[in-house]
């Protein structure tokens, strides 16, 4: 592995034109003269449209265009979104309703959209809206996640989504029979808004019949394909690209309403359209995340060994299907259900209701922190009940450094791992011997202090398929095009820098291009902690192709053969030749001999199995009886990302992670009332942390490379907020359990915590 030795933790580049205001923001690029949409969105939770006249707001001052659901299917547009469905236990299809671009007949939550308006400024198009005539009947909302009340859609009685299972639940049963002990626990995981700093955007145009539209998304390809679908395109006729963008987190990775709508209008007014979402409409209109309950269980032998799981779980689907919610809370949830505990029998059912709320999809890794959540908190309990040092009963329950390759109950076969290794680093560096003390010292001064340990571990997902396109230049410097997306976590500095390690290239003579379906045909987007792993993996191969041409030409210009030639990752030399090209030195030779077939190289690989990062967290946390209030004081993180290409850049993503997590648990929660408004649409009512809300966060690298690829990489966009939530969500159930509170939900508002104890002193009296 020394090819992979020269990691090194280089500065970002792309920070320089971020801070000093030269970004490329989709809002920032908009053709000069684009005309501004606006949405008119339903402020009604559930109902049915009685009417709905836009024409007094078509005659409006600077108005060009008003669409609604009708002038889209007018327009021959296909105007049913992207919605995909799982098997349920039965054998049948989950639920598939129609949701359309724009509400047809019907309104289904707070913030659907039901007409756009296009006009030559915001401020005008905002004021046509307020002419439109929208009038909708109440019906009552529904917001439980239980079958029955008011159905939302025909086709899903009881607005039961899907009823999934995974396993063998009979053995499952019979293990639990013939248990020693079982220990079960109701776990909550509060829904939250994803708050991306940029909030989504995009801008339309056309030529000559010809799409092209500008989004701040996690890639090009997925939303290429929906337009061709909708429009009835060929594969030629769209264009689809992502400038610079602000965060994603799972939420960009989807399409939208938006899109279609703002490329129908620049086609029917032959102008280019631009929209740019406000941050209430965000909250009301974007996927959110969360939201859901599960009873886990687990059965133990006499020696506290784990003999079987099972979890049962809740989950909001929203209003409709959006693109991944039901495999989310499926197939994504079960890969990991399992964590780094040796179990041999297992039992998973989801169920997923729709509720009058905006649609729920993937958001800060959505599916992982879900299920390590539920697991990690049901270790805990279980050490409680079993009377048992929590940190011992996950040394007794893991899968042991000899067991690998170890396939899981759930069908996922990990290739590494020395979990017992991480634990005893993280025991270390979170002192916790003397926790003991710093617990005594804050019972002096009336407060309470708790310890929460989470193991994780999470699967690199999506598509284990990618391309890089590397391209020699005319002017000395060297392009590498890419298939994924930064939504802000240095690509344009980590694949720079792993390319020039592997070719001797400087850094600084190499340009990241991403985000453009013309230039780069095929591509699996960001998503799922992919990134990193799937491109350098294609980077390594393009780079192989490179090497392999100029040295065919190379035994020409040196008059020795191929076969004697070597590149050591900087030149190229061979025995009998005083000439050692660099791989720009041989790219000028073949440009002033014509090869200009060798100036340009493209490749696509496909890992063979994924990786699976895991690591050890430990949150510490300090409770205020008297008011609630909640501090984090101390967070240590040992992770196992196996080799790291830039130390600096996984450190900030373990950070930016943690910062997420400790947001959800303490602070982040979701509010509708009972009709289905949102009582949490603004940052005075929704509470992200800030600075001040979060510690110093310790973060070690303790690799065990990978099997799974040459590199020995393992993803780690999405580590720090799966093992977060558990973390911090068991330390504060530590600091509580002495005072008689026995089940503890995030998210720990001063207001919930007080309750708790004050609950349990009630009870206790």
């Amino acid at each position: 592995m020394d090819k992979f030795g020269k990691s090194q933790p280089v500065k970002r580049t792309e920070d320089m034109r971020f801070l000093m205001g030269e970004g490329r923001y989709v809002d920032d690029i908009a053709p000069e003269g684009a005309l501004h949409a606006y949405f008119l969105r339903s402020s009604v939770g559930h109902g049915v449209i009685s009417e709905l006249d836009v024409s007094d707001a078509a005659q409006s001052e600077g108005v060009h265009l008003i669409l609604t659901c009708a002038d889209l299917e007018a327009a021959g547009m296909d105007i049913s979104m992207s919605g995909a469905v799982v098997e349920n236990r039965d054998g049948t299809k989950g639920a598939a309703p129609l949701r359309p671009m724009l509400a047809r007949d019907r309104v289904r939550y707070v913030g659907e959209p039901v007409a756009v308006v296009i006009a030559e400024t915001l401020a005008q198009a905002r004021d046509a809206a307020e002419l439109v005539m929208l009038d909708i009947d109440d019906l009552p909302a529904k917001t439980d996640l239980h079958p029955g009340g008011e159905t939302l859609h025909a086709e899903a009685p009881d607005n039961r989504a899907f009823d999934w299972g995974m396993g063998d639940e009979a053995a499952t049963q019979a293990a639990f029979d013939a248990a020693a002990r079982t220990v079960a626990l109701d776990v909550e995981d509060n829904r939250i808004i994803v708050n991306s700093m940029e909030p989504r955007g995009c801008y339309a145009e056309w030529q000559d019949g010809r799409l092209h539209v500008a989004n701040n998304a996690q890639g090009v390809w997925v939303h290429k394909e929906f337009l061709k679908s909708a429009f009835g395109l060929e594969d030629a006729q769209v264009r689809v690209t992502n400038p610079d963008t602000g965060g994603g987190f799972g939420m960009k990775s989807m399409t939208y309403n938006e899109y279609f709508c703002v490329a129908q209008a620049a086609r029917a007014l032959g102008r280019p359209v631009r929209w740019m979402s406000d941050r209430t409409e965000a909250m009301l209109s974007d996927n959110g995340g969360r939201d859901l309950t599960s009873l886990a269980e687990f059965a133990f032998d006499a020696d506290n060994r784990i003999t079987a799981y099972r979890v049962k779980t809740r989950c909001n689907l929203g209003a409709y299907n959006s693109q991944f919610a039901q495999h989310i809370q499926t197939t994504l949830f079960s890969r990991v259900l399992m964590g780094v505990y040796d179990v041999q029998t297992t039992w998973l059912q989801a169920e997923g209701y729709y509720t009058n709320t905006v649609p729920v999809d993937a958001y800060r890794g959505a599916g992982r922190p879900e299920a390590i959540y539920v697991l990690e908190r049901l270790m805990d309990r279980a050490a409680r009940e079993l009377g048992i040092d929590p940190w011992e009963l996950r040394r007794i329950n893991f899968i042991k450094p000899d067991q690998f390759p170890y396939r899981s109950a759930t069908g996922e076969t990990y290739d590494v791992g020395d979990f017992n290794r991480l634990l005893t680093r993280v025991a270390r560096e979170a002192d916790r011997d003397g926790f003991a003390a710093r617990k005594a010292a804050d019972a002096e001064n009336g407060l309470l202090r708790g310890q929460g340990l989470c193991y994780y571990i999470e699967s690199i997902l999506g598509d284990p398929s990618e391309g890089a396109k590397v391209v020699f230049e005319d002017n000395g410097r060297v392009t590498i095009l890419v298939g994924t997306q930064s939504n802000g976590q240095g690509h344009e500095t980590v694949y720079a820098q792993f390319l020039s390690d592997q070719t001797g290239i400087p850094a600084e003579l190499i340009d990241v291009v991403q985000g453009d379906s013309d230039l780069i045909a095929q591509g699996g987007g960001t998503g799922g902690s992919r990134s990193v792993t799937t491109q350098n993996n294609a980077t390594l191969a393009t780079v192989t192709a490179i090497t392999r041409a100029f040295t065919a030409f190379l035994a020409e210009e040196m008059g020795v053969a191929a076969s004697e030639i070597s590149f050591d990752d900087e030149r190229f030399r061979a025995e009998g030749s005083n000439m050692t090209p660099t791989m720009l030195e041989v790219a000028e030779m073949a440009r002033a001999k014509g090869r200009d077939d060798l100036l340009t190289h493209h490749e696509r690989a496909t890992l063979e199995a994924r990786s699976f990062p895991n690591g050890a967290h430990v949150a510490e946390v300090v409770v205020d009886p008297e008011t609630g209030v909640v501090i984090t004081e101390r967070y240590t993180v040992v992770d196992d990302f196996g080799n790291l290409i830039n130390p600096m850049l996984a450190e900030g993503q373990v950070h930016g992670g943690v910062a997420q997590g400790i947001g959800q648990a303490i602070q982040e929660r979701v509010v509708y009332d009972e009709d289905g408004q949102l009582l949490t649409a603004s940052f005075m009512d929704y509470a992200l942390p800030r600075a001040a809300d979060l510690p110093n966060i310790s973060f070690v690298s303790e690799p065990v490379p990978s099997t799974a690829n040459v590199m020995g990489m393992k993803g780690c966009g999405e580590a720090g907020t799966v093992g977060a939530l558990a973390a911090v969500a068991n330390a504060v159930q530590d600091a509580l359990w002495e005072q008689g509170v026995r089940q503890a939900d995030m998210p720990f508002t001063p207001h919930r915590v007080w309750e708790m104890l004050n609950g349990a002193k009630i009870a206790a009296e």
